[in-house]
């Protein structure tokens, strides 16, 4: 970094006025959990995918505890696809050096085991509220919450899973996780991976079963499609040839419906023009323009969003949350001197004229400015946020139903799928032809790298690393570990159950 970065850096420091920047112990008493008390079960789902992007849900008041997004930039950091590139105040370091996940002691440990058992306590407040795990409410209408509540509660366990287990479901005999079906239970032992990835699968097909005719009114909600692609990501994780197909079957169905439209070429990336100022020092000096206000990463109503959170003023977020943590054009840690950025060596293997070559700037710090922006575009601009939240695109649904024909050998479909895609990611389809020269491992290893740079900054990455069973190797822009090699299982990769269950659950480990 140059110096005169660093002095810009040592003059905003000086200046941004964060409160509780210093990182916080474990609370004693953590947020309230919602309860059935609440009035009405409406509510209830209401406040359950208000606690995907409220700040605190981790049980921590630290800048890096922001509910489902923030998590996904914690597993970005491991996968290596993103570059933490400076550390003036701290948030992610332990994360991206590694240190975090063999140290049960520390809040990145226990901040994601706090939230997604939050939101399984909130789901299944839900479920006891509309009759037990084995109800079938006789309303639509309570039908609909009680499928949401199922959905969250296994795609939580789905999380958890990636998470805390180096495996996943390996044999499924290996103890892992405390299963909690019922808000009465606590200090439950660890269930076998088998026990949870039961739950998992039961939970998400019975949410597919009883969400048809579900017509949301927002994408903040999950609907069957939705649904169907957090079931689909179960199977695929487990990965038999029979969840395979599955994955192939599901992924389909949400393809078919025509809900949805892929990401368009213009969408994909934003064709920034640049102006460098003569007394500029660096890239936050720069003044930006965009001629395609379609692009940024930024609306929930874009076509090829399935899933996601409408950020409005009223949502009361401003340095604390996702695009905070990952923007240049918001008031917040990347413009203050955190910068997170495209690994070197993936951006490396990005095509010049595949249109996401343009969402990062090597000259930037691999900056994503062309991928995710607020769209005023101004640096360090954006203070209260009203750029929405995406946890789910259609996009997802061609890669995953690439990968998993891939895996069961139908070659042509899963080339058929890739190049849907591709057809969106570049102009001239001679550049993606080599496709179909591709079959068994080396089309696999395609997928899996059009996966990563597709989906990079989404929080997907990693997923995708433990179920490829990869091995990742950080490129020269990263500050730590640069050039060292990690498997999927590495234990730097997985968190450590953390202490405060290891002191609180005397039951954890009978």
């Amino acid at each position: 970094m140059t110096k005169s970065k660093l002095l810009y850096i040592a003059l905003a420091a000086a200046t941004f006025s964060f409160s509780s920047c210093k990182k916080d112990f474990l609370e004693k008493n953590p947020t309230e959990k919602l309860t059935p008390e609440q009035t009405s079960t409406e509510s209830l789902i209401r406040g359950l995918y208000a606690q995907m992007y409220q700040t605190g849900t981790g049980g921590t008041t630290g800048h890096d505890d922001f509910g489902q997004k923030g998590y996904d930039i914690y597993m970005d950091l491991l996968s290596g696809d993103v570059a933490l590139e400076g550390v003036n105040y701290g948030w992610y370091e332990t994360i991206a050096n590694l240190s975090a996940p063999i140290n049960f002691t520390t809040n990145p440990n226990y901040t994601p085991w706090r939230y997604y058992y939050a939101m399984i306590y909130s789901a299944n407040s839900i479920i006891d509220k509309l009759g037990g795990n084995d109800a079938v409410p006789e309303s639509k209408s309570d039908q609909y919450a009680y499928a949401q509540a199922k959905a969250v509660r296994g795609n939580s366990y789905f999380y958890l899973m990636n998470l805390y287990s180096p495996e996943l479901y390996g044999t499924g005999s290996q103890k892992v996780l405390p299963l909690l079906t019922s808000s009465s239970q606590i200090n439950q032992p660890k269930a076998t991976a088998q026990e949870i990835f039961d739950v998992i699968t039961s939970d998400l097909t019975q949410a597919v079963e009883l969400l048809q005719g579900y017509s949301r009114s927002t994408k903040g909600e999950i609907n069957q499609n939705v649904a169907k692609g957090m079931l689909a990501y179960a199977y695929a994780a487990r990965g038999t040839n029979a969840d395979w197909q599955k994955v192939a079957d599901l992924t389909g169905q949400v393809i078919s419906s025509g809900a949805f439209s892929l990401t368009t070429y213009s969408q994909a990336a934003g064709n920034l023009t640049i102006e460098k100022p003569a007394n500029a020092t660096g890239y936050w000096d720069w003044n930006y323009k965009v001629s395609n206000s379609d692009a940024g990463f930024n609306n929930i109503e874009t076509a090829s969003w399935m899933w996601g959170a409408d950020i409005q003023v009223s949502t009361g977020l401003d340095l604390v949350s996702w695009w905070g943590q990952m923007d240049l054009f918001t008031y917040s840690y990347t413009w203050a001197g955190d910068p997170k950025g495209i690994d070197a060596g993936l951006y490396d293997l990005i095509p010049a004229n595949d249109v996401r070559k343009k969402q990062f700037y090597a000259e930037a710090d691999y900056l994503p400015l062309g991928k995710f922006f607020a769209p005023d575009l101004v640096v360090g601009g954006q203070r209260t946020i009203t750029t929405d939240y995406l946890y789910m695109r259609i996009d997802e649904m061609y890669l995953l139903n690439a990968e998993a024909n891939a895996q069961l050998g139908q070659d042509a479909k899963a080339i058929a799928s890739l190049k849907a895609l591709l057809a969106q990611r570049y102009q001239n389809a001679a550049d993606y032809a080599y496709v179909n020269t591709l079959s068994g491992q080396d089309l696999i290893n395609e997928i899996y790298l059009q996966t990563r740079i597709e989906l990079w900054g989404e929080g997907k990455s990693y997923l995708a690393l433990k179920r490829n069973k990869g091995t990742v190797t950080r490129g020269d822009n990263h500050l730590f570990h640069v050039g060292t090699p990690y498997k999927y299982n590495a234990g730097e990769l997985t968190f450590e159950i953390p202490q405060a269950e290891v002191i609180n659950n005397p039951n954890l480990n009978k």
